[in-house]
């Protein structure tokens, strides 16, 4: 028999590969006893994936102070970012409620991240959304976490409601010129003083923004820490408390998935009590200074502060300072500038204005769109910060985000047909009366 020889090629066994494994945790109150249960998660689900065979560590993506019924979370968002660039393969958390208790944003959150092929364990009820019956499971049981947060909800409307029918002064944590220990609500002397100032200079013919400027100067700090504006200043002159006396429900929580606190105007009723604290100034004083309130907001035909008149409002965030951006108008053109700068100047930020139809031009080539469309951006755009001068970042409402520069019109660009005429007529004068001399 002939000898026969068959070359076999060598061959590496392929090592299987390693899932990239990330876990959520999320508590809805900053309160010691649930930061500690969130650390308490964090560490859990920490030891947990970095002892499991097969599993690599993709971190802990932890929001405190967060409700499960809001799709803004910060790390839930980068989370998903995370998933959408492909660095997470299955994502851990304890249950349905602390991952969402809105059944909507459960449902697409879970089909999106099925889409990614990216499993989410469900340690509690043992579910993986990526199984063939695992989102008819979740449905239901994210139809029950919606109802528990419905009824958990009504129940502290109903107790809180309760206590304000029997004139109780209810949520006062801080409030300048008081200090609270033990729910019992005593006069802080050094701060009443202030506030006796403030209620007497209002009442001499000074303005808001004169008695926060006096205040800055004398180094008296806000009840936080912070520094004193006109607004802040106006706050306490309208705050009937400082009365000893209180009017309670003025606003109200909208409903339980938004937990948004919107003014009370007529929708509930509201109580006045009287005597439920410590009076600061007497009420003769308190009325004085409301009838020069209210004859100030006639003179300047002064609106809310939070009515969202333009389309940018409230959406601009200053990257130096932290505070919103505003609209202004110099010489018939807007444009946007930081509320630091517009009250206490370079010193206090040096942010620089956008002009208005900068920001619309630059917004919709973001936005690849060939004029700009307040209902798209409004989908798409969740915030603009302006980290440097001539920078923009676009935070989109899915998580992501882009960078945009912009340029400086040159002198000629800036200058409207108006302009050029009347600096044109200024030219005439001066050579006229040149001429007469």
């Amino acid at each position: 028999m002939e000898k026969k020889i068959i070359k076999r090629e060598r061959t590496v066994t392929a090592m299987p590969s390693q899932k990239r494994v990330a876990a959520y945790a999320r508590v809805s109150s900053g309160k010691d006893a649930m930061l500690h249960s969130l650390a308490a998660q964090v560490s859990y689900f920490s030891k947990l994936i970095q002892s499991r065979p097969g599993w690599e560590y993709a971190g802990v993506y932890a929001d405190e102070a967060a409700t499960g019924t809001k799709d803004s979370r910060t790390e839930f968002q980068r989370m998903l970012c995370d998933c959408r660039n492909d660095k997470i393969d299955m994502v851990i958390t304890k249950s349905i409620s602390r991952f969402a208790r809105n059944t909507v944003t459960l449902l697409e959150t879970v089909r999106e991240l099925k889409l990614l092929g990216v499993d989410v364990l469900f340690e509690e009820q043992k579910i993986h959304s990526i199984s063939n019956d695992g989102e008819l499971i979740l449905s239901i049981l994210a139809s029950c976490a919606q109802s528990e947060s419905l009824s958990v909800s009504e129940n502290c409307k109903w107790r809180i409601r309760k206590q304000f029918e029997e004139g109780v002064l209810w949520g006062l944590s801080v409030m300048f010129g008081y200090q609270i220990k033990n729910s019992i609500i005593g006069i802080h002397h050094e701060q009443a003083r202030v506030v006796r100032m403030i209620f007497s200079d209002y009442s001499s013919g000074l303005g808001g923004s004169l008695i926060a400027k006096k205040l800055r100067e004398l180094g008296v700090p806000t009840v936080l820490g912070g520094i004193w504006n006109a607004d802040s200043v106006t706050q306490i002159i309208k705050n009937e408390k400082y009365t000893g006396n209180a009017l309670l429900q003025k606003r109200y929580v909208k409903d339980h998935m938004s937990k948004l606190l919107v003014l009370n105007c007529g929708k509930l009723p509201k109580y006045y009590a009287e005597n439920t604290h410590p009076a600061i100034v007497d009420q003769k004083t308190f009325d004085k200074a409301q009838v020069i309130l209210e004859s100030r907001r006639k003179r300047f035909k002064a609106k809310d502060s939070s009515d969202k008149r333009y389309t940018f409002s409230s959406i601009i965030k200053c990257g130096i300072c932290g505070k919103n951006y505003r609209r202004r108008t110099v010489r018939g053109k807007p444009y946007w500038q930081c509320t630091t700068y517009m009250q206490y100047g370079k010193v206090e930020c040096h942010a620089k204005q956008i002009p208005e139809d900068i920001l619309y031009s630059v917004i919709s080539k973001a936005l690849n769109l060939t004029n700009f469309n307040e209902q798209v951006f409004k989908e798409k755009i969740l915030e603009i910060r302006v980290p440097e001068p001539n920078k923009l970042t676009f935070v989109f409402h899915h998580g992501q985000s882009i960078e945009r520069v912009w340029q400086d019109r040159s002198r000629r660009e800036s200058w409207t047909e108006e302009m050029c005429d009347a600096a044109r007529e200024r030219e005439k004068r001066r050579l006229i009366n040149g001429d007469k001399c």
